[in-house]
Formats: C-alpha cells, sequence, structure tokens
C-alpha cells in the first residue's frame, strides 16, 4: 500500500494575489514543489504555481487556480500530502516518519507493546505514539535511548523501557 506522507499544512493566506504561507516537513521548504502535485486528504489536488521561502520552514506558495486572498483563506489550515513512492529511496539505515506508522512495537525481549500511531513534534522533539492493546495510547520521546532499534524489513521498532524515576534517585541520578 503506498501511503500518502504529509509534506505541509496551509497556516495562512500571504497578500491579495492568492498566495498561502505553508509550514513545510520537508528537508527544504523549496522542495515542498519537488515531489508532483500536492493533494488533500479527500484527494484533491493542488499543483503549485509559484513557490518562494519564508521564514524557517515556512514556505509562500500560489497554487494553480487559486489566484485571491478569498480563496487563499480557505485553505487554511489544510494539509498537503503527496504518495510515498513519490519521495526519494533512502539509505539502510534512513527513514521517514511515515514509514513507521502501521509498525509493531516491541521490548528487547520481543513482547508486543502496541502499534504506532504517529510521529508528532510538539515543539521539544519527536514523540512516537503508541496505541497498546488494552485501548490507551501511550507517547515516548522518539530518541536512539528511548527507540534504539527501527527494523523495517520486519515491521518493528524495539522500545527500550524508560527507566523509573525513583529507581534513578536512588542511584543518584536526577
Amino acid at each position: 500500500m503506498d501511503r500518502d506522507v504529509l509534506l505541509g499544512v496551509v497556516i495562512g493566506a500571504q497578500g491579495l494575489r492568492g498566495e498561502v504561507r505553508v509550514k513545510t516537513f520537508t528537508q527544504s521548504p523549496l522542495k515542498l514543489s519537488a515531489y508532483g502535485p500536492l493533494r488533500t486528504a479527500n484527494g484533491k489536488s493542488f499543483e503549485i504555481a509559484e513557490l518562494r521561502e519564508g521564514k524557517g520552514d515556512v514556505a509562500v506558495a500560489r497554487f494553480k487556480g487559486i489566484d485571491d486572498r478569498n480563496a487563499a483563506e480557505a485553505l487554511d489550515g489544510i494539509e498537503l500530502f503527496v504518495p510515498r513512492s513519490a519521495l526519494p529511496a533512502t539509505d539502510s539505515d534512513e527513514f521517514y516518519h511515515a514509514d513507521l506508522v502501521g509498525l509493531s512495537a516491541e521490548d528487547a525481549e520481543g513482547r508486543y507493546i502496541g502499534e504506532i500511531r504517529a510521529i508528532h513534534n510538539f515543539g521539544a522533539g519527536d514523540v512516537i505514539e503508541i496505541a497498546r492493546s488494552a485501548g490507551d495510547t501511550v507517547f515516548l520521546s522518539f530518541d536512539r535511548a528511548t527507540v534504539p532499534t527501527v527494523d523495517l524489513a520486519n515491521r518493528r521498532v524495539i522500545i527500550a523501557e524508560p527507566e523509573d524515576p525513583a529507581a534513578l534517585e536512588e542511584r543518584g541520578i536526577e
């Protein structure tokens, strides 16, 4: 199955000519146009007519057929995707966050913890969301200490159990 990969989110209109500001999740904001037409979750397609860099991870884009501020304002909040197959291949030790969604999360002994639902970044670094079989969800830091192994071939990640804060305190580690 070819998953869609989120490349950006429209965060507002820019000017009067139909341009929008897009928070990008690409290596460079200008890469937003590198993978073909963008589409929304419901399948509406957008072709970039003009693109320039904004501040930080923001691109300023004008889509074909969006020619005024009112039309641009109507796009506020839409998520923009491309098929995973449109992205460049990764090296053996690389992956896209979208590649992890649906993988099994296991502990070091191979016991099932849950299924990866998403990777988020709320501003303080990446967080992995795992849906457990009990019906609840757990969020863990997505770093090498917590997720030492990503095994795409076997569709799983290994989760290192976080140390108990009380045990760390007993050993004088805070």
